[in-house]
Formats: structure tokens, C-alpha cells, sequence
């Protein structure tokens, strides 16, 4: 499936001098496309063809910004490129795309809580083409609910991040997965495992049975000092008589 990407990059200087750096990313192949522009590493906004409207991801502390016509432009580019890719495959007899393998990593928002939902993170770096697919697993069952996926993210050397969520409440001996599907792994997925274990209480109560033993000596210690000084002075009182 061929495809066209291109990206541009324009450093920008704004208030107080700061420099900006904006990104935009257009690319197509035969069945879809992708429109996409950001600032300063962070997405603003990106095109929607299934729903056919653009989609805002700015934060919420975010200014607001409008992207007026941005989505019909979109439509425009994108029947260029396709036209372009049609004729470009042609003039260079489709040589073989560019690939780079993604580096997939798999990782816990907050610490482990036996009963309260966390958020496990899939991260994928380092790829392209800009097209893979991620799937999860739970105790080796296929998960569909609760998964979230990102857009695409570019990074400074043309490749690409992306990543997937999975909220989950933990239970004891839980194992998750994530799968990622790409070109350039040539049919070997790859898989990231998490074995979910609880924090053990063990060393705690080591620590506090120790922590009052030790307490428990100095306490008799103490004791026994304060008995031999009164026996001391006892023994005194009676040879002075």
C-alpha cells in the first residue's frame, strides 16, 4: 500500500521573542489519508475523513483557537496527493517504501491499588510508515473496552509515536499485554507483557516487629540501670548507719 508523506516544519518567533516550531503533516495512500498540524511537539488539530470534520485537540487550559476552512482544504489535499501517488508509483515503478521497526514499551499511570482503576500505557516510538495497529490482552483474552488510541505524533528524525491506554482495575496476578502490528516487523508482532503485583507488606512488618523489639531492649535496659543506682544508694545509706 504506497504512500505519500510529506512533512513541513517552520520555526516561528512570537511574543517575547520565543521560538515556536510548527509542524504539519499531509500524507495519503489508495484508502485513507492524514492531515495533521502541531506546535511545539503537542497536536492542535487533525483531520477527521470518516466524519468527514476536523477535530480540535488542544488541551483544555488551552487558548481556544478556530481553524476556519481547515477541513475542506483537507478534502482538496487530499485528492491531489492521491492523484499525485497514482502518478508518482508510475514514474518511479513503486520502488519499496522506507520502514523503520516501532520500539514498543508498556507502563502503569499511578502505582498499583487493589481495587482502584489505573490507566496502563502501550508506547510506540520510532516507526514508519505512520500506519500500525495495537491490540491488548488481559490474562491472554482479547480486551476491546476501555482502549483509547492517539493520533500519530511526529518526531524531529521523520518517524512517529503513538499511544494506547487501557484502563483496568488490578487484581492480584493480572497479566496485560500490548501488540503492535506493523509493516516494517514483516509479520513477527510485537509484544510487550506486565505481570501486575501487588506491593508486599512483608518488609513493612519486618521493619516494625524490629523497630519494637529494639524498643522493648532499650525500655529493659533503662530499666535495670535505674534499679541498680537505687540498690547503690540503698548499700550506701546502710554503711553510713
Amino acid at each position: 500500500d504506497p504512500k505519500i508523506m510529506l512533512m513541513r516544519t517552520l520555526h516561528m518567533v512570537l511574543e517575547l521573542g520565543v521560538v515556536h516550531e510548527y509542524v504539519g503533516i499531509h500524507g495519503c495512500s489508495e484508502t485513507d489519508g492524514e492531515d495533521m498540524h502541531g506546535l511545539d511537539e503537542e497536536e492542535m488539530w487533525h483531520a477527521d475523513f470518516n466524519q468527514k470534520r476536523g477535530v480540535v485537540t488542544l488541551p483544555d487550559f488551552a487558548n481556544p483557537l478556530e481553524f476556519p476552512q481547515y477541513y475542506e482544504t483537507s478534502v482538496i489535499e487530499m485528492t491531489g496527493c492521491k492523484s499525485d501517488e497514482a502518478f508518482l508509483s508510475k514514474v518511479f515503478k513503486s520502488p519499496p517504501p522506507e520502514m523503520d521497526a516501532p520500539h514498543t514499551s508498556i507502563y502503569l499511570k499511578d502505582d498499583v491499588e487493589l481495587g482502584v482503576q489505573n490507566t496502563l500505557i502501550c508506547h510506540v516510538t520510532g516507526f514508519y510508515p505512520p500506519s500500525l495497529s495495537i491490540s491488548w490482552t488481559v490474562n491472554n483474552a482479547n480486551v476491546t473496552e476501555g482502549i483509547s488510541l492517539s493520533r500519530y505524533r511526529p518526531r524531529a528524525d521523520g518517524s512517529f509515536n503513538i499511544f494506547s491506554t487501557l484502563k483496568f482495575t488490578p487484581a492480584e496476578g493480572d497479566i496485560y499485554s500490548c501488540t503492535v502490528n506493523h509493516i516494517a516487523l514483516q509479520g513477527q508482532p510485537q509484544t510487550k507483557i506486565l505481570d501486575v503485583a501487588l506491593p508486599s507488606v512483608g518488609p513493612a512488618v519486618f521493619c516494625g516487629v524490629g523497630l519494637t523489639l529494639g524498643l522493648l531492649g532499650v525500655a529493659a535496659g533503662t530499666l535495670l540501670l535505674i534499679k541498680g543506682n537505687n540498690l547503690s544508694v540503698q548499700s550506701k545509706k546502710a554503711f553510713m548507719c
